[in-house]
């Protein structure tokens, strides 16, 4: 891909989700993906390997959750390589962003990510979310991590603060996992998500406390 190409990939794509990043936002999300390209040959961050196809399908699709994004602080659960969690923290300097995963290999990418991309704003924690002693609650959470709606909100609803909100990026719209949902959550809002450049099904489900 050369590199006027994936100007206009980049253009095409923040456009179309109404993002305007800064200069330094901008590149800022470019490093990113470098970043993930380079470590990904040796960690195995993603499956996803060439950073034409990481650009939609990793970036497009992490800042297209921003709108939903409440409260001052975030818990990403599962964050991997990061994702959604550090494209919404360069986009979202003002909110803090905690990113949790089990795999060692991955916080550590995290961290370095952190460091280089100059992000201020993010903790890194190495551990199980069913296991984690956390200093506070969030006030939203959210995960593209989890198969299972379910085992999302068992394992990560203790860390909800009480106004909090719990964000499920999904693939298909999972109708038969919500009618097992436990009873003191209910589904507050499920919206498609439109991704650019990327044809398959994306929807987000937001839950919330059932007061």
């Amino acid at each position: 891909m050369t590199e006027t190409t994936e100007n206009n990939l980049w253009t095409q794509g923040l456009s179309a989700l109404a993002c305007h990043p800064s200069t330094e936002q901008f590149k800022q999300l470019k490093q990113y993906v470098a970043l993930l390209h380079r470590w990904n040959k040796t960690y195995n961050l993603t499956a996803i390997r060439e950073p034409q196809q990481m650009i939609p399908l990793h970036i497009f699709d992490s800042l297209a959750v921003a709108p939903f994004i409440e409260g001052e602080n975030c818990l990403d659960v599962g964050s991997g390589g990061g994702l959604p969690g550090i494209p919404l923290a360069i986009m979202q300097p003002q909110r803090a962003f905690t990113l949790l995963d089990t795999n060692g290999k991955k916080t550590r990418f995290m961290q370095q990510a952190a460091i280089e991309l100059g992000l201020k704003n993010i903790t890194v924690v190495q551990t199980r979310v069913e296991n984690w002693q956390a200093e506070n609650q969030f006030d939203t959470i959210i995960s593209r991590a989890f198969a299972s709606i379910i085992d999302f909100v068992d394992r990560s609803s203790l860390h909800l603060s009480k106004k909090g909100q719990m964000l499920a990026m999904k693939g298909r719209f999972p109708n038969s996992e919500l009618t097992t949902l436990p009873n003191e959550f209910i589904v507050d809002l499920s919206t498609t998500l439109k991704i650019p450049d990327v044809s398959g099904e994306r929807c987000l489900i937001k839950i919330i406390r059932n007061s």
